[in-house]
C-alpha cells in the first residue's frame, strides 16, 4: 500500500477547489482545469492532423472518388464537438437510469469548456505541437489519473444515485455505464465526423471497424470500474467477487467457502486503479507511436 499513498496524496491536492472558482462556492479543481485544457488541445491536434491528411490526399489525388470540399470551420462546431466528447456518454446513459445529467444541474463545467476552447482556438496552427512519443508519454500518465477519476469517482456515484433499485444495485448497469460514459462522446464525434475538415457526415466510427474492439479505451473502462467496485464493495455482488478472487489466490475461506473481506477505502482503491491505467495508457502510447506502426498519426489517435 505504500506505493499508493503518493498517488492518493496527489489526488487530494489536485481535487481541491481553486480560485477564483472557490470564491463563489464552485468545486472546480486543478484536475478539472488541466483535464479541460488537455482535451481541447488534443482535439485541436486531431483536427490539424486530419486537415493535413486531407490536403495530402487531395494534392496527391489519392482518392477512390471525389475529394470532399473543406468546410470553413466555425467556433460553434468546435465547441459543440468538445461538449459532445465530455457529455455525450452521459446524455446517452443517464435517461435510462433516471439520473439527471450534470450539465442540467450546473453550467460551470460547460462554460469552462467553452472558454478553454476559445483560448485553444486562438493559438496559431504552426504552434500546435504534433503528437509524438516525447510529448504523449508524460501526458499518458496524466490521462490515466484523469480517466481513473472518471471511472472510480464519477461512474459509481452516478449509478448508485439512481432511484431505480434494480439499476443502482446491478453490476451490469455499473459496467455498461462505465463503458458508455467513457466512450460515448468520442463515438458520437467519430460517427458524425465532427473532427474532420469536411462537412458533417455520417461515417463508420473506428470502434466499429475491424479490430476496433481492441481499442484500449473501450475495454479498460468496464475493467477498471469493475476493479474499483471489487476493491470497495460498491455493490453487494462485488463483495462476493472479492471474496471469490481471494479464495482462488489461496486466501482464507469460511465454512461456506467465502471469507467476507473488508473493503479498501475509496482513495486507496482509486490510486490502485490509476496505477493500472497508467500501465495500460503508457503501453498504448508506445504502441501508437512505435516504429512498427505505419498508419497516420490522426488514425492512431482516433483508434487508441
Amino acid at each position: 500500500m505504500m506505493v499508493l499513498q503518493p498517488i492518493s496524496a496527489v489526488y487530494r491536492y489536485i481535487l481541491v477547489p481553486v480560485a477564483p472558482f472557490a470564491w463563489f462556492g464552485l468545486k472546480t479543481s486543478t484536475l478539472d482545469l488541466l483535464a479541460t485544457i488537455r482535451l481541447c488541445l488534443a482535439l485541436r491536434q486531431i483536427r490539424e492532423s486530419l486537415k493535413r491528411e486531407h490536403f495530402k490526399r487531395a494534392s496527391g489525388k489519392q482518392s477512390e472518388g471525389v475529394i470532399a470540399a473543406v468546410e470553413s470551420r466555425s467556433f460553434v462546431r468546435d465547441a459543440l464537438t468538445t461538449l459532445v466528447v465530455v457529455y455525450g456518454g452521459e446524455a446517452m446513459i443517464c435517461p435510462y437510469i433516471s439520473v439527471p445529467a450534470s450539465f442540467m444541474l450546473s453550467g460551470t463545467t460547460p462554460l469552462l469548456c467553452l472558454v478553454t476552447q476559445a483560448l485553444v482556438e486562438s493559438i496559431p496552427a504552426p504552434i500546435i505541437p504534433i503528437p509524438s512519443f516525447n510529448t504523449e508519454f508524460p501526458l499518458s500518465i496524466f490521462d490515466a489519473c484523469n480517466r481513473a477519476f472518471l471511472l472510480c469517482s464519477i461512474v459509481p456515484a452516478v449509478v448508485l444515485s439512481s432511484p431505480i433499485a434494480e439499476a443502482s444495485g446491478s453490476p451490469w448497469t455499473l459496467l455498461l455505464s462505465a463503458f458508455v460514459l467513457a466512450n460515448g462522446g468520442f463515438f458520437l464525434v467519430n460517427l458524425f465526423s465532427l473532427l474532420h475538415p469536411t462537412a458533417v457526415a455520417v461515417s463508420t466510427p473506428p470502434e466499429l471497424l475491424p479490430y476496433g474492439w481492441t481499442t484500449t479505451d473501450l475495454w479498460c473502462a468496464p475493467l477498471v470500474t469493475g476493479l474499483y467496485a471489487t476493491l470497495t464493495h460498491a455493490q453487494p455482488f462485488w463483495a462476493d467477487v472479492h471474496a471469490v478472487l481471494v479464495g482462488l489466490l489461496g486466501g482464507p475461506v469460511d465454512a461456506e467457502g467465502l471469507e467476507k473481506l473488508q473493503p479498501l477505502d475509496a482513495e486507496t482503491a482509486r490510486a490502485a486503479c490509476a496505477l493500472v491505467l497508467t500501465g495500460l495508457f503508457v503501453m498504448r502510447t508506445a504502441r501508437t507511436f512505435g516504429v512498427s506502426f505505419k498508419n497516420d498519426v490522426a488514425d492512431k489517435i482516433k483508434t487508441n
